[in-house]
């Protein structure tokens, strides 16, 4: 197969893309000296996928069933695919997340022999009746254990207030009644509507030869039919459903989930620059050395666990805000304020510059890693970006782009608070 060449930016390491004759897009960066290599073959389909057309006809799937399928497609006729794994030595995964699904390895030998176990497990599915409904015991004891968890349950509370239609405020794996609908004739036909080699990706990193990786490709690979599926998100209101939500277990300390709705049209993706100027505007407003954070923490009303992100997909995005608090309610106000406050005196240039430099060495850090080089190249195919594309994106960024995230979207209207205290409180 043909290649096309891309560089790095900054360490001007070569990226080679081609699309095999099956239809399957493949990205290597071939890192010399590594002693690891990383292989994910990702698929774009995730736990929101559950209203979909194929050649006109309207489709609409339990939830979890993505979650489902990744869990069963390690079982084949042949056996288990973590048992041919750890006959090469290597080390396997996956994961769905809202938005796609995933399939990884990582080895230090027989690169070649693991890459073809990973090429022919997501080609070849194998769902029978008993093999299903075992799993569904499996998938149901994994989804109360996730309820047992204060801090999921505090940020699907949040997500279910966020977003009143959106599937993204049902947990990944779905809920005890959805997996119970599902077949092993539904599983099938997600897996046909999904699992096409045109619709996924193969990343590789690390001191692989391409030609090991085309000729894995050659032996495994069966041609794709067309590709043909519409996706159907409903229509969500730009507002949020609920404002405010308490939930009671047995935890040691108040845990609490803060989020901002941004309303976002359709099926929109978020550009590059908009990724990293929510990151940059995030530090600035309560990052580790933001005067918030400072005040924050000497007040005692946050500890280590406090975090933020930019959580963000096809048709949504939110800014959330999470941790330990004695008194959450106090924290999200301390937010609004600072928030106000910078929108009156404006964004210190010099705090500006300082973040988007930092942002930018976490980046180039992250190249150090395989398997986050795996990832962007991931997540770049799946978003249409040229490879590493956000890394220009936080070099070209300026301070206009961080005022607009600052100015159009954090607005307390869209603010949504959840709660999760001891029991008796």
């Amino acid at each position: 197969m043909k290649f096309e060449t891309f560089s790095v930016p900054c360490t001007g390491e070569q990226v080679l893309y081609g699309v095999h004759e099956s239809g399957l897009p493949i990205y290597i960066l071939k890192k010399a000296g590594y002693r690891s290599a990383y292989a994910t073959v990702a698929v774009r389909y995730g736990s929101v996928d559950t209203a979909f057309a194929v050649d006109g006809k309207m489709r609409t799937v339990p939830a979890g069933i993505a979650h489902y399928l990744e869990h069963k497609l390690f079982e084949s006729e042949d056996g288990d695919a973590f048992l041919q794994y750890a006959k090469t030595g290597a080390n396997a995964n996956a994961y769905t997340s809202f938005q796609q699904t995933a399939y990884l390895f990582s080895c230090t030998e027989n690169f070649e022999k693991s890459l073809e176990i990973l090429l022919n497990l997501v080609q070849n599915p194998y769902f029978t009746e008993e093999n299903v409904e075992k799993e569904r015991g499996i998938i149901g004891q994994e989804i109360r254990m996730c309820a047992d968890d204060p801090d999921r349950l505090a940020m699907f509370n949040a997500l279910e207030m966020l977003y009143a239609v959106h599937p993204v405020r049902i947990d990944i794996a779905g809920t005890e009644q959805s997996i119970a609908e599902i077949t092993p004739g539904l599983l099938y036909d997600c897996y046909h509507t999904f699992y096409n080699l045109r619709n996924m990706v193969l990343a590789v990193c690390g001191d692989v030869d391409p030609d090991e990786v085309a000729k894995a490709a050659d032996r495994t690979l069966k041609a794709a039919p067309p590709f043909s599926l519409t996706r159907q998100l409903p229509q969500e209101p730009p507002t949020v459903s609920e404002h405010r939500r308490v939930a009671h277990m047995e935890v040691a300390a108040p845990v609490f989930h803060i989020g901002f709705k941004e309303p976002v049209a359709g099926d929109r993706v978020h550009t590059g620059e908009e990724l990293m100027a929510a990151q940059v505007f995030l530090e600035l407003l309560c990052g580790h050395a933001s005067p918030l954070y400072a005040d924050l923490m000497a007040k005692g009303l946050i500890n280590e666990t406090f975090g933020s992100g930019y959580f963000e997909g096809v048709g949504f995005g939110a800014f959330l805000f999470s941790g330990e608090s004695r008194d959450a309610d106090a924290v999200a106000a301390a937010l609004v304020a600072e928030i106000e406050r910078m929108r009156k005196d404006g964004i210190d240039e010099k705090r500006f510059a300082e973040e988007k430099r930092a942002l930018y060495g976490q980046l180039i850090t992250a190249l150090n890693s395989v398997e986050s080089c795996a990832d962007f190249l991931v997540d770049d195919c799946f978003c249409g970006r040229k490879p590493f594309a956000l890394i220009d994106s936080v070099a070209a960024l300026d301070v206009q782009s961080v005022y607009t995230v600052l100015h159009e979207k954090l607005r307390t209207e869209n603010m949504a608070v959840s709660l999760v205290l001891p029991k008796g409180e």
